[in-house]
């Protein structure tokens, strides 16, 4: 085994007594890929914090080939060449492309920034990356692929030999996500050694040589990725052999609940028809573009469909608006939790009554009692994990953050729920735990539509899976009939 490029050993950091690391252990190797992979709450998070300067260890060693070394700023991270690719990337919108690829060291002479030699530099970089980039456009003309183009390239500019990547693929599409993997292969043939924290089992599979696995602030296991597997990861990150990670319930498929039909708008989607029968989990898969959300939006209400039926119960409905929706039983569980599902900045309790004031209000004052009466209900029957009511939604793990918003919709006592990409960036734990609520929901007669890109979700999950490709339902499997290679060839043109 060469030396690693970069190692932590023994780290520990604790804040006001809590230990967030215990033993914190990582080796990274120069042309490697390893896979860090932990349920949320496993210290993840607050290692990368150290490794980039943000926090510094309570104790333990860090050493850069070989040479011990102290992090002390993000500024000390960025001179020892460690730079880090957040899934929210860290772009300022009113800055140039080039300024922010070099936000951290602009090129400079007789003292003044040289604004040629970082647009000359600036463009050299994205040549490599997407040269359809112009370094002098402003960074709020950017999509979210290409945001993340600019903290790769600000990583290139600096000589990183140490890169973090940080659930980068999470906001991506597919085409997306390859082009983020190609971007991967080329820096590990530059030799540069790469953290990849990832939830998702198939990009360990497909990009890591190693992995690193932490639970409860502890390295609890590490090793080559070819020498493992998916089961013997998800045992280690979970404490506990999981023999089956998707708690499918058989539940007895009742008469049809949610009816469409021929339902169409614009350039989104058309022709759309399916039932969703009562005590059923109905999967809609396709990739991205491929019309699903939108689908699901207009059935909500968020949108008005061109043409087509919506009958709820054999009741046809003329649905105008969510609220609307709402009061006929209808429930959306949107895929961006934190800027469409819930209000971070309020409690848990605010959030859990969102929908329903009207019932625990008076003459416009909200009944506090009730409020509280309610949300510690959904708290007790979810399995929350917060201090009290009262605590703030942003304070919350991602799965966690996903029970209350859940919380919020069961609170309006909905036949149909709409899923979209229930458990996207959260751990396998807090997945479970979503997986376990779905069946108990079916199981009292609702019905649940479940928007998702992932596959084994789908395949674990559902009793039926529709397919949706460029804003058409290609087809529709039962549980018996559907493989990966039936589903991906109907979203495809394969």
């Amino acid at each position: 085994m060469t030396e690693p490029a970069f190692s932590l050993s023994g780290i520990t950091k604790s804040f006001g007594g809590v230990r967030a690391l215990v033993r914190g252990e990582l080796e990274l190797f120069a042309g490697e890929v390893t896979a860090l992979v932990g349920e949320n709450g496993a210290g993840k998070s607050t290692l990368v914090k150290i490794m980039t300067g943000v926090y510094q260890a309570d104790s333990g060693a860090i050493r850069l080939n070989g040479q011990p070394v102290h992090i002390g700023s993000a500024a000390a991270a960025n001179r020892l060449g460690i730079s880090a690719i957040h899934q929210e990337p860290v772009v300022f919108d009113d800055l140039s492309v080039a300024e922010n690829i070099f936000i951290t060291a602009r090129p400079r002479r007789h003292g003044m920034v040289d604004w040629a030699q970082m647009y000359s530099r600036a463009a050299g970089i994205l040549a490599e990356l997407d040269p359809g980039i112009d370094p002098k456009m402003l960074a709020r003309e950017l999509g979210v692929a290409q945001k993340h183009l600019i903290q790769i390239a600000r990583a290139l500019s600096n000589e990183a030999r140490i890169v973090i990547m940080d659930e980068p693929t999470a906001a991506l599409s597919h085409r997306e996500v390859e082009e983020l993997f190609q971007i991967v292969q080329r820096l590990k043939r530059e030799g540069r050694a790469i953290l990849f924290i990832t939830h998702k089992f198939e990009e360990i599979f497909a990009l890591a040589e190693r992995y690193a696995v932490f639970r409860d602030g502890a390295a609890v296991g590490s090793g080559l990725v070819c020498e493992t597997d998916r089961s013997s990861l998800i045992s280690m990150m979970v404490g506990r052999t999981v023999d089956q990670v998707f708690p499918k319930q058989e539940v007895p498929i009742g008469a049809p609940l949610l009816q469409v039909e021929a339902l169409s708008r614009g350039e989104e989607f058309a022709d759309v028809s399916f039932t969703l029968n009562g005590g059923e989990i109905l999967g809609v898969y396709g990739l991205v573009g491929a019309g699903r959300s939108e689908v699901m939006q207009a059935i909500f209400g968020l949108h008005r469909p061109d043409s087509g039926r919506i009958a709820l119960r054999g009741e046809t409905l003329n649905i105008r608006s969510p609220g609307e929706a709402i009061a006929k039983g209808i429930a959306y569980l949107p895929e961006d939790r934190q800027s469409q599902g819930g209000i971070l900045s309020a409690s848990i309790g605010e959030n859990i009554v969102l929908p329903c004031l009207s019932g625990i209000s008076h003459r416009g004052f909200v009944n506090r009692r009730d409020e509280h009466a309610l949300a510690t209900r959904f708290i007790g029957e979810l399995q929350i994990k917060t201090s009290s009511a009262s605590q703030l939604l942003e304070e919350l793990s991602g799965g966690n953050q996903q029970k209350v918003i859940i919380a919020k919709w069961l609170a309006t006592e909905p036949q149909v729920m709409i899923m979209d990409e229930p458990t996207k960036g959260i751990d396998i734990g807090a997945k479970t735990a979503v997986y376990r609520l779905m069946g108990e929901l079916v199981a009292k007669g609702l019905g649940i539509i479940m928007v998702s890109s992932e596959l084994p979700e789908i395949m674990g999950m559902a009793d039926r899976i529709l397919v949706m490709r460029r804003g058409r339902l290609r087809a529709c499997f039962s549980r018996a009939d559907a493989t990966p290679e039936r589903i991906v060839a109907a979203a495809t043109d394969a």
